[in-house]
């Protein structure tokens, strides 16, 4: 139901509000070369995920864990911000946007530019890496540096403790404060734009509709069909890439 006829109708809405949030799925990361972790092809296809509580008790599951995020730090250590990225970060040059949450774990809207402390990683980053005993952080690109799998998995330089990519894994629970942000972000928003997002993953899906339902017109800007799109003010079923070319100028 792309609605491509309402594009003057949504860049003036686009224009004229000032309190936007997005929304953003693996659909606008896809277009950087990210490999998407759900869809038919996608990662989860090939590789079994690894539990939390499967990391914490078995050496094996842990050197399993990091073979496979060894295979894919390449992909997203090196990944670039592509042009959906930077529309959202000039919405934010230019006062308009006034949070991001995302889905990803790729780090690429913090390469874009924009500042961390309006981006909510719902689902944690790659870009750096926790003990999940004492909670000390390091860059990931230094963790991957010095791997050797042969010897251990990496370990906490401060207190010895298993190091991890500060995402979340299967089963963990999602931050709670990062929910309440997002809720807050959701609530008080004039537009909220779901991008690259599926919108069937929870609780993250919620979030667009209860924008909508707190009033805030809803854009829907990917290529598959959502549950939501039927209470979307705008739906434009197309490659992120062509959705900034026309509203690029418009913006």
């Amino acid at each position: 139901m792309t609605n491509i006829n309402k594009t003057d109708e949504f860049g003036k809405v686009l224009k004229e509000c000032n309190n936007i949030v997005c929304f953003t799925g693996a659909g606008i990361s896809t277009e950087s070369g990210i490999p998407d972790y759900r869809s038919k092809g996608g990662i989860w296809e090939n590789f079994q995920p690894v539990y939390i509580d499967e990391f914490l008790r078995s050496k094996e599951k842990r050197i399993l864990y990091w073979q496979r995020k060894i295979e894919l730090w390449e992909g997203i250590s090196n990944g670039k911000p592509n042009s959906g990225h930077m529309f959202i970060k000039k919405l934010y040059d230019m006062n308009k946007l006034t949070g991001l949450i995302t889905q990803n774990i790729d780090g690429l809207h913090e390469k874009s530019g924009l500042p961390k402390k309006i981006i909510i990683n719902l689902h944690g980053t790659n870009l750096e890496t926790i003990c999940l005993d004492c909670g000390y952080l390091i860059p990931s690109e230094k963790v991957f540096a010095k791997i050797d799998l042969d010897k251990d998995v990496p370990l906490c330089p401060e207190c010895n403790g298993f190091l991890k990519p500060n995402t979340i894994s299967f089963g963990q629970q999602l931050r709670p404060n990062d929910l309440e942000k997002s809720k807050m972000l959701s609530e008080s928003c004039d537009l909220m734009m779901a991008i690259g997002s599926t919108l069937v993953v929870q609780p993250a899906a919620t979030f667009p509709m209860l924008a909508k339902k707190t009033n805030a017109k809803l854009a829907i800007i990917t290529l598959s069909e959502t549950p939501l799109d039927n209470y979307a003010d705008f739906v434009f079923h197309m490659k992120i890439g062509e959705f900034v070319e026309i509203f690029s100028e418009l913006s």
